[in-house]
């Protein structure tokens, strides 16, 4: 079981708990719900496994004693932090610096060196649900170490603009900085009142900006995309049509770094060969 799973069923027996155990509500609401938000919000929910967003919601509805669907779909349409709420509660926003450390590492030893001599300061990555921002972040410390020209960038996209703030932001507790190395930690980050802040430098290389994988275009030409531990949420027709334009995304040598989990079956299909576990070469 995942963190993530973990807490949902920690939250749900909680809910259940404060809530007298109130059964799960009807499908037909649920998709009366998805096609409201769709509608009044532009956000598509059709890609995501339906059993586990409806999970996510009906803890919110739940957690705010309401009855129905439509009864939640009334106070989140009223009041913004709930709305706010409400789509922070559908991504997923479990993360940490130098997640799976000794994946940066390869990818600092052997890939970034490689994609930067051939890009030099044209050099572009992607994190794709880049959630609160220790992706991004860690990617950019790594173009410090390796001295990579300030043009060097890192384009940082979630679909929830409320991690996006605190990304912006760069300030992280504890918790974030349990696989960084205490050397990065010095150069890289100001430790204050128990807060980890991101120093100018490593912020001036990332760019963050809402974006909808299921809906938005993509990007094309790009040295690098990490998309690590979200696609897992999507079902399989949305799962295959996000490798497939990430793969049109890259250009020619350059690298895709997905999750440990993620593991890409078709990727010859999509023009891609394994260069290591979980980082996948354009051919």
């Amino acid at each position: 079981m995942s963190l993530d799973d973990f807490k949902e069923k920690k939250f749900a027996w909680m809910s259940n708990f404060q809530s007298g155990d109130i059964p799960e509500l009807p499908w037909d609401q649920f998709e009366w719900f998805v096609g409201k938000i769709k509608e009044t919000m532009g956000l598509d929910l059709s890609g995501y496994k339906p059993e586990r967003m409806k999970r996510r919601i009906e803890m919110l509805i739940r957690k705010y004693n309401c009855k129905s669907y439509k009864e939640y779909f009334d106070l989140i349409m009223k009041d913004n932090k709930k709305k706010d709420e409400f789509l922070d509660k559908l991504t997923i926003n479990v993360t940490e610096f130098f997640r799976n450390p000794e994946k940066w590492e390869e990818l600092k030893k052997t890939f970034l060196p490689e994609l930067l001599k051939e890009s030099g300061a044209r050099f572009k990555a992607w994190s794709a649900g880049c959630s609160s921002g220790e992706e991004p972040y860690t990617l950019a410390i790594l173009l410090e170490e390796l001295k990579a020209p300030p043009t060097a960038k890192v384009l940082a996209t979630d679909i929830d603009m409320g991690v996006l703030t605190r990304a912006q932001i760069g300030e992280y507790e504890e918790r974030s900085m349990v696989s960084t190395p205490l050397e990065y930690i010095q150069k890289y980050f100001i430790v204050r009142d128990g807060k980890y802040i991101v120093k100018p430098n490593v912020k001036a290389r990332v760019q963050f900006k809402r974006h909808n994988l299921l809906q938005d275009p993509f990007e094309k030409g790009l040295d690098l995309i990490m998309c690590r531990n979200v696609v897992i949420y999507f079902e399989m027709e949305a799962k295959d049509q996000l490798y497939r334009k990430f793969a049109e995304s890259l250009r020619p040598g350059g690298i895709l770094f997905v999750g440990n989990t993620e593991r890409i079956f078709n990727y010859r299909n999509l023009g891609l060969e394994v260069a290591s576990p979980f980082i996948y070469r354009k051919i």
